[in-house]
């Protein structure tokens, strides 16, 4: 991925580095919309939900040594910058659609994190992979993550990383545009098995998003390199429901998919990355 004409934002707090945390009263209950996006974001990168939400129950009564030094700006580690860079396109990408449909695009801030981070939506381990909070409206990364993305998922490339981020920053425009909160209003009312497909929904729109965002970044820029497309599609097929159950148990159970197959996660990728439209993203209606 070419960076050279990306902008860097400005959004990014980096806590990384920060010392433990250590016991103490006073902590905050993850909740309900936190537990919710501790299975989702475990089962999005192959990592056990019980084991994510153990970790997380755990340190529900830890408070921070001393308040965190946050670091605000542009990183400037290469790590660092790459995710600046990646985060800037999204910010100028998603700030002209909104700009041509006569809205403005408020960006969401990226808080880069080492270990764990006490996030809106409560407390989360780095375990639990990459995630959106919709309560602050931050995206959560512990870079750290990147590494098992290319040796444990197998899924190499500085492109599969984008993908990545630009999948999270999807789950912020779906909160902006109220997709989120009318999601959640409708998995209120139904079961589980309603309740799973809608997420699978959810979750293939910001994969969309995230081709979106790949097809208006090169059109303007030029981002993509040879290789790279390559790159996305064997991160969303590492990170399909079919392909983490398989690994993990041994075989597919479709009716408790959260996040959608390899294939369809693929597919949607690409629809965004070929029409670059937000109504080719509309996987509710697709739905069945």
């Amino acid at each position: 991925m070419r960076t050279d004409r990306s902008r860097r934002s400005q959004n990014i707090e980096d806590l990384r580095g920060q010392g433990p945390l250590r016991s103490g009263g006073g902590g905050m209950r993850f909740g309900i919309v936190g537990t919710l996006i501790a299975i989702g974001a475990a089962l999005f990168f192959g990592v056990d939900p019980r084991m994510v939400l153990g970790l997380m129950q755990a340190g529900e009564q830890l408070a921070p040594a001393s308040q965190p030094q946050v670091q605000s700006g542009t990183p400037t580690d290469q790590a660092g910058d790459f995710v600046a860079a990646v985060l800037g396109d999204t910010e100028d990408t998603w700030g002209a659609i909104f700009r041509a449909g006569g809205a403005q695009y408020p960006p969401p801030t990226l808080r880069l994190f080492s270990g764990q981070v006490r996030s809106g939506c409560g407390l989360a381990d780095s375990g639990a992979g990459p995630f959106y909070c919709p309560a602050d409206r931050m995206v959560y990364i512990d870079l750290d993550f990147f590494r098992e993305l290319e040796t444990r998922f197998k899924a190499p490339g500085d492109f599969a990383q984008a993908y990545v981020l630009a999948h999270e920053v999807g789950h912020h425009v779906q909160t902006v545009l109220g997709t989120s909160a009318k999601l959640r209003d409708a998995q209120a009312r139904v079961g589980e098995a309603e309740r799973n497909q809608l997420q699978v929904m959810m979750e293939l729109q910001a994969d969309c998003y995230a081709g979106i965002w790949a097809h208006h970044a090169n059109r303007s820029r030029e981002i993509l390199e040879s290789g790279d497309i390559e790159e996305a599609l064997g991160a969303a097929s590492a990170v399909g429901d079919d392909t983490i159950q398989k690994r993990m148990q041994g075989y597919v159970v479709p009716e408790s998919f959260t996040h959608g197959s390899a294939q369809q996660r693929m597919t949607w990728f690409k629809r965004g990355l070929e029409t670059g439209t937000l109504e080719a993203c509309d996987t509710f209606k697709s739905r069945g």
